[in-house]
């Protein structure tokens, strides 16, 4: 996460079916709306399909769908979230996220950024559950996102 001072961490809360996700703010590239997407061909439900984005074919995760804690439809009025991949795959530079509504800015003071142990088990793609004031949001796993892509899309194999 990127540091607005030293004692606050700044992210980017966007929603994802049911859910409120919250990304570093570094890893946010670009946000976009009324973006057009391409299917890819046999992919599973998660891969919602590939943006043109600044001369890259970007594959589009549907976050809800990859976790299994919900359906996002591709829709003309959703936004698009692109991210920087952190694998170091020349390849796969770029993934997005779908969401529903135009992502917030949030400043989260460091010592309010508490973990919610209260679920066993989390569903696929999340690293943990926090707890934001009274609402929660889930922190997700960037290498599984990858990771899946790159098992998805053969000529992102690096």
């Amino acid at each position: 996460m990127s540091y607005a001072s030293n004692d606050e961490i700044r992210g980017v809360l966007i929603q994802s079916g049911s859910e409120r996700v919250l990304l570093p703010n570094a890893t946010v590239a670009e946000v976009m709306s009324r973006v057009p997407v391409e299917p890819v061909a046999g992919a599973p439900a998660w891969l919602a399909g590939e943006i043109a984005w600044h001369g890259w074919k970007v594959p589009l995760i549907a976050f809800a769908r990859f976790t299994g804690l919900g359906q996002e439809l591709v829709a003309a009025s959703n936004k698009v979230i692109v991210l920087k991949a952190l694998g170091g795959n020349p390849e796969l530079p770029y993934f997005a996220l779908l969401t529903q509504s135009f992502p917030q800015l949030v400043s989260i003071p460091r010592d309010g950024l508490l973990a919610d142990a209260s679920e066993e088990t989390l569903p696929p793609g999340v690293h943990m559950r926090v707890l934001l004031g009274e609402q929660s949001a889930l922190l997700p796993d960037l290498d599984v996102l990858e990771a899946a892509l790159r098992e998805q899309l053969p000529t992102a194999v690096g």
